[in-house]
C-alpha cells in the first residue's frame, strides 16, 4: 500500500511499526455544534484508510478523540472556548451542549455507515473523550515543565518553541516566518516569551475567569489547551510511535505541529511515522464556514430527500487530497451514480444474469495507491457482468455503500420483477404499471436505471 505521508511531501510505501499491525489515530469533532458536511468528508476519509488496511490485512488499533474542552474559536489561543460559546447560544450547559452535540456526530457517523473506534473503551464507550484524560494532560505539562520546555505567566503555560530547532517541520515553514508571520497577530498575553508561543493550560483568570471547565492543578485552576489533549490521548491509549495519524489540512500549520512538538519534547520519541490529511469540501466554491454560515449538515441533506450513502458516495468521488465543490447537482450526480451501482449489485437476482468474471484486482489496486477512489469507482463502473455476492462484500469492505447487504426479496417478489421486466422489453407499458402496482402491494418500490431496474422497501 502506498500513502501521501504530509511530513516528507512524498507518496510512501507504507511499512507499519510492527508488522500486520497498524496503530491509527484520527482527530475528532470539536461537540460544540452539528458537524457540517465538510467535517463528515473527513470521516469518511478516515474511514475509507482504515477499511483499505484492514482489506489489505493489518490488525487496525484505532482511536478518535472528542473534544469537549479547551478548543478555542480561533483553533490557536485567542478567542473564546468553543463549547461555553455553544453553551451561551443555546442558553444551555456546557455539559449539555457537548452531549447533544456528540450524539449528533454518532448518529452521522452511523447514517454514513463510518465505523466507530475500536481500540479504547472508557466512560464514554469507544470515542475518546478530553475531559477523561485531564490528569494524563496535567501530567503532560509536568513532563515539559520539568524539561524546561514550558513555562508560567499569570494567565497560562506555554510551550516555548523556541526550544525545538524542528518546530514546524510538518508544514515545511522555517520559524523565522512564523516569527515574521506572528508580528501582526493580536496576543492577549504580552508576558508571552515568543508570540507564537501556545498555550498547554490555561489559567481561569481574565478573560476565562468565568470559564464553566475547570480543574486543580500544580499550577493552578484551570483548563487544557486544545493541542495538549491529542499527544495525552495517543500516549494513554496507542504509545509513541503511532503509524498514521490524519485530520484536515488546516490542522497542519497550528495543531498538528504544536501535537508533534509536545510529545517529542516531553518524550523523546516521534508522535507518528506518516501523516495523512484531506482537504477542504467547498460549497458554491467558496470554503466552507460555520461562522459565514455557509455550511450544511447531514439533517440539511437528508431534509431534501437525499440518502446518507449519496453523500458518503459524492466524498469517494474525489480523491481525498484535491478540494471537493459541493452542489445540490453535484449531490443528484452522486444520486444517480449510487442508483446504478445498486443495480448492477442486483444482476445478481436477475432471471438472466451476465455471465463473466468481476475482477475487481484494478479497483482495489487504486484504493491501496493512495486511497484513489474516483479511480476505483470508475473501474467498477466499467463492469457489466453479474457482480457475486462475495465480489459485492469485498467492495463494501472498501467502500462502506452497503452494496452486499441490498434488501432480500422472495422467490414471488423477483418473479414480478422479471415479469414486469420482460413487459417493458416487449413494450407492453400497461402490463409493466400492473406488476409495478402488485409489487407496490407488497412493499416493493422499482426505480429504472440505465444499468436496470433497482428496487427497495417502501418505508412503513
Amino acid at each position: 500500500m502506498k500513502l501521501h505521508n504530509t511530513l516528507t511531501r512524498q507518496t510512501e510505501e507504507f511499512k507499519p511499526h510492527e508488522a500486520g499491525k497498524v496503530k491509527l489515530y484520527t482527530c475528532g469533532p470539536t461537540v460544540y455544534d452539528y458537524p457540517t458536511i465538510g467535517n463528515l468528508r473527513s470521516f469518511v476519509f478516515d474511514d475509507t484508510l482504515r477499511r483499505a488496511l484492514q482489506v489489505a490485512g493489518y490488525e487496525v488499533a484505532h482511536v478518535m478523540n472528542i473534544t469537549d474542552v479547551g478548543h478555542l474559536v480561533s483553533d490557536e489561543d485567542e478567542g473564546e472556548d468553543k463549547l461555553e460559546a455553544g453553551a451561551g447560544r443555546e442558553q444551555k450547559s456546557v455539559k449539555e451542549i457537548s452531549q447533544r452535540y456528540a450524539q449528533a456526530f454518532f448518529e452521522d457517523v452511523k447514517a454514513l455507515n463510518i465505523l466507530a473506534p475500536n481500540a479504547y473503551r472508557g466512560p464514554h464507550g469507544s470515542y475518546a473523550y478530553a475531559t477523561d484524560f485531564i490528569d494524563e494532560q496535567i501530567e503532560l505539562v509536568n513532563q515539559l515543565m520539568g524539561k524546561d520546555y514550558a513555562y508560567k505567566t499569570a494567565s497560562a503555560i506555554y510551550f516555548d518553541i523556541s526550544k525545538l530547532s524542528d518546530y514546524g517541520k510538518l508544514s515545511g515553514q522555517k520559524l523565522s516566518d512564523k516569527e515574521v508571520a506572528a508580528r501582526s497577530e493580536v496576543v492577549n498575553d504580552p508576558a508571552k516569551r515568543n508570540p507564537q508561543d501556545f498555550a498547554l493550560w490555561f489559567f481561569t483568570v481574565g478573560r476565562f475567569k468565568n470559564h464553566t471547565l475547570r480543574w486543580r492543578s500544580p499550577w493552578g485552576e484551570g483548563f487544557p489547551g486544545w493541542h495538549l489533549e491529542c499527544s495525552a490521548i495517543v500516549h494513554a491509549t496507542l504509545g509513541e510511535p503511532i503509524d498514521i495519524h490524519t485530520g484536515g489540512v488546516d490542522h497542519i500549520g497550528t495543531h498538528h505541529t504544536n501535537e508533534i512538538a509536545q510529545t517529542e519534547a516531553a518524550f523523546g520519541v516521534k508522535l507518528a511515522n506518516y501523516w495523512l490529511h484531506n482537504e477542504h469540501l467547498m460549497v458554491d466554491g467558496q470554503k466552507m464556514s460555520k461562522s459565514k454560515r455557509n455550511f450544511y449538515t447531514l439533517k440539511d441533506v437528508i431534509g431534501k430527500g437525499y440518502e446518507p450513502m449519496a453523500l458518503r458516495l459524492l466524498f469517494l468521488q474525489s480523491h481525498y487530497r484535491t478540494q471537493a465543490n459541493f452542489t445540490w447537482e453535484v449531490l443528484d450526480a452522486a444520486k444517480d451514480h449510487l442508483q446504478n451501482l445498486r443495480a448492477w449489485a442486483d444482476l445478481k437476482h436477475q432471471q438472466k444474469p451476465v455471465v463473466g468474471l468481476v475482477d475487481i484486482r484494478p479497483a482495489k489496486g487504486a484504493i491501496f495507491t493512495d486511497l484513489n477512489t474516483p479511480k476505483a469507482l470508475a473501474e467498477l463502473a466499467s463492469h457489466k457482468e453479474s457482480p457475486s455476492q462475495e465480489v459485492l462484500e469485498l467492495i463494501d469492505k472498501l467502500l462502506g455503500l452497503h452494496l452486499a447487504d441490498r434488501p432480500n426479496i422472495t422467490s414471488d417478489e423477483k418473479e414480478l420483477i422479471i415479469k414486469r421486466e420482460e413487459a417493458r422489453e416487449q413494450k407492453d407499458w400497461t402490463g409493466a404499471d400492473n406488476y409495478r402496482a402488485q409489487l407496490a402491494k407488497k412493499g416493493i418500490d422499482i426505480k429504472d436505471t440505465e444499468t436496470g431496474p433497482i428496487w427497495s422497501r417502501i418505508s412503513s
